[in-house]
């Protein structure tokens, strides 16, 4: 879903109209240690879930949500609440979705998930061979995964239900991006109708601090080199052959994504809109500017912009450190998590 302002908007510190984007992180906890991610290497707050009277003390602050995203730090499905919250939004017509890893669909959660209306589930594989994604995501689980996916489907057959939309997302690197062709046949195998490719997030701002995978030399992105474009060209001629769709996050293509960068004195993140459309909700309540962010530097006091759990929403969207946030992200110093977005990663 692209971002967008209300037609004729003027963008400065403040934002016109609440957010009807809304990101609610229900877990920062996970079950994987993935070599990709700073979760891995760094704790940004303490371990906690929301309980349901959490979540819908959250989603009460946002009384014109259109559409919740249910991920943030971790794996949503460690959250036993996880269907009824949905069927809670679902309840006040939220279009809701959520990013997976896909280990713990069993049958049961699979059976829950379709029955509570969730719209679309987004499963994170990061290789199509077991080997490369048990480097790559810290355990041999492959097969669970497509098994998972596989009673995710069986499930909403048998319920007779037209939702969730499943889709498999990718983070492209150098160890894993001979696999893509693979995964686009994988995907097309059991039935998965739409695969993407993301940009790796990383700490670009701190080269000594880039941890695992998660660092400038495993990123595929800069140059369209030969290598990227022959896998490209494959995985867009098994896209027709199989009918499965082949995107980029961030509403672009693959090909538009693997190209360079655009130079920093072009400022890409001034493109973003996202701190005047959307919000986005830790565990603990914590608001930040987007679910990027704490992937993405290593300041993250620099990142809190208030505390849900503390002050009402609508003070928090209108006080200081949202408008300052803002205001640099049109300006030339933004914060760092902002300014090599566009740059070294998709917007």
């Amino acid at each position: 879903m692209e971002y967008r302002l209300p037609a004729g908007s003027e963008r400065g510190p403040e934002a016109p109209t609440p957010p009807q984007v809304v990101f609610i992180e229900v877990t920062n906890q996970c079950n994987l240690r993935c070599q990709t991610c700073p979760r891995t290497y760094l704790t940004l707050e303490p371990p906690r879930s929301l309980s349901f009277e959490q979540f819908t003390r959250i989603a009460c602050a946002f009384p014109v949500m259109r559409r919740a995203v249910l991920h943030g730090i971790g794996e949503p499905l460690l959250n036993r609440d996880l269907p009824r919250m949905i069927a809670y939004l679902k309840a006040r017509g939220v279009t809701v979705l959520f990013n997976s890893n896909g280990t713990l669909l069993s049958s049961e959660r699979s059976e829950a998930l379709v029955r509570s209306g969730l719209d679309e589930f987004r499963c994170s594989i990061d290789g199509a061979s077991p080997e490369t994604y048990a480097r790559i995501r810290g355990a041999p689980l492959l097969p669970k995964v497509v098994a998972g996916l596989a009673a995710l489907a069986s499930a909403r057959e048998r319920l007779e239900s037209i939702t969730p939309h499943i889709s498999i997302w990718c983070v492209a690197t150098v160890e894993n991006l001979a696999e893509l062709p693979d995964l686009v046949r994988l995907a097309g195998r059991i039935g998965v109708p739409e695969v993407y490719v993301q940009r790796m997030v990383y700490f670009a701002d701190d080269p000594g601090r880039q941890f695992g995978m998660a660092r400038a030399g495993m990123s595929v992105f800069g140059e369209l080199q030969e290598r990227p474009e022959a896998v490209l060209a494959e995985c867009e001629a098994l896209s027709a052959q199989f009918g499965v769709a082949f995107h980029a996050s961030g509403a672009s293509s693959a090909r538009a994504s693997f190209a360079a960068g655009r130079p920093a004195e072009a400022a890409p993140w001034q493109a973003c809109v996202r701190p005047w459309t959307s919000a986005y909700v830790t565990a603990h309540g914590t608001c930040l500017p987007c679910c990027i962010s704490p992937f993405a530097s290593q300041d993250y006091a620099a990142l809190i912009l208030g505390n849900l759990f503390r002050r009402p929403f609508g003070e928090i969207w209108d006080g200081a450190p949202y408008r300052q946030f803002r205001w640099r992200l049109l300006a030339a110093d933004p914060h760092p998590a902002c300014a090599s977005c566009g740059v070294h990663w998709s917007l």
